[in-house]
């Protein structure tokens, strides 16, 4: 990262790499501010709520979300060292916060005990519970703690987006893009958490839960944030979010296979955790359907039982009776189509060879299992 008078703190130049770096300092400096201030008002706020909520931020995430704000921003004709560009590297920095708003709270709904090959911050806090014999019960504390945590980052997030789009004559289309995103990560939720309630199998239900859920704040919104503080014509805007609706769904897609297939070390959370729920995916409701066309009634049978309250199907069980399904491989196929399809909505865009670069990379990753 450059360290010149002129543009000291933005990123050197388009690459993943450098606007991470670039992301991670901004981030940084905001949380030392604001963590200061929260010591103010109380020590131990600041040292232990704010601390963990610091830590989790700037832990071992990909910073996907502001990394796609910039390259959106430059996408749309923003100037990289402009004399906005700072402010709109502070915006794209406040998407980080909304994860990890979004990632605390996730885990609490969920119960994942692990995140990031870590004890999510709900779990956490209840273990600190137990090993200081406190009152209460330690799920009920390590819960109301994540929740708190959580807030804090949404409201931070909001803060520092507020403040860095003051400085922006674009603001009030960049803070639309805000709202919108931050209302449809939660309609996502809401349509998984009661997909699972009612033990839906619906294919194009899980699909539209990742569309909202999954790939609108993570690939969609950030791109389209990015272009809206660059003020781009109206044709950029929705080729870098058509790219985005299908990356991202490609995504969450990739996920739902490493739930279910992969190794610990590599997702960092436990295997099988949506599938011991009952999460409608693509994945389990594709498999019930080719069970039924098939007439495979213990396949259906089995997979019928995934997430059932008083006789659940074992995870492994499950997967292996996916995968022998070829439930899979039509997800994984899924994926590969997602990815291309949401590259071809680029090629008529002027881009900058090393964003164009980076965009097909991170699509490609994205078809990777």
């Amino acid at each position: 990262m450059r360290t010149d008078q002129d543009g000291a703190g933005l990123p050197a130049g388009p690459d993943a790499a450098s606007v991470r770096a670039a992301v991670d300092a901004a981030l940084d400096r905001y949380l030392d501010e604001r963590g200061r201030e929260a010591g103010e008002l109380d020590p131990d706020f600041g040292r232990d709520l704010v601390g963990r909520l610091r830590d989790f931020t700037l832990g071992t995430g990909k910073r996907l979300r502001p990394l796609l704000g910039w390259w959106g921003w430059i996408a749309g004709g923003g100037a990289p060292r402009g004399p906005t560009a700072e402010a709109a590297l502070r915006a794209c920095a406040a998407l980080e916060l909304l994860q990890t708003f979004a990632l605390v709270h996730d885990d609490v709904m969920d119960g994942s005990p692990l995140r990031r090959g870590t004890s999510s911050v709900h779990a956490a806090y209840a273990a600190e519970h137990r090993a200081g014999s406190c009152a209460g019960e330690d799920r009920r504390y390590g819960e109301a703690m994540a929740v708190l945590t959580g807030d804090l980052a949404l409201a931070w997030a909001d803060d520092l987006l507020d403040a860095a789009l003051a400085d922006l004559p674009t603001r009030a289309g960049a803070r639309r893009v805000w709202s919108w995103v931050r209302t449809e990560v939660m309609a996502g939720q809401f349509l998984d958490l009661r997909g699972q309630a009612r033990r839906e199998r619906s294919e194009s239900g899980a699909l539209r839960a990742d569309r909202f859920k999954t790939a609108a704040y993570t690939a969609e919104r950030p791109l389209h944030l990015g272009a809206a503080m660059a003020a781009a014509p109206e044709p950029t805007v929705r080729a870098l979010r058509s790219y985005g609706q299908d990356v991202g769904v490609a995504f969450q897609l990739r996920d739902d296979l490493r739930d279910a297939y992969g190794a610990p070390e590599r997702t960092g959370k436990q295997p099988g955790e949506d599938l011991a729920r009952g999460r409608n995916t693509l994945l389990l409701a594709a498999g019930l359907r080719l069970a039924r066309e098939r007439g495979d009634a213990t396949a259906a049978r089995v997979l019928g039982r995934v997430g059932d309250a008083a006789d659940p199907t074992d995870p492994a069980l499950a997967a292996r009776v996916l995968d022998a399904l070829g439930a899979r491989e039509l997800v994984l196929r899924r994926c590969r189509e997602l990815s291309a399809r949401g590259v071809a909505h680029l090629a008529a865009l002027p881009l900058d060879p090393d964003v164009m670069e980076g965009l097909r990379s991170l699509a490609q990753a994205a078809a990777r299992p």
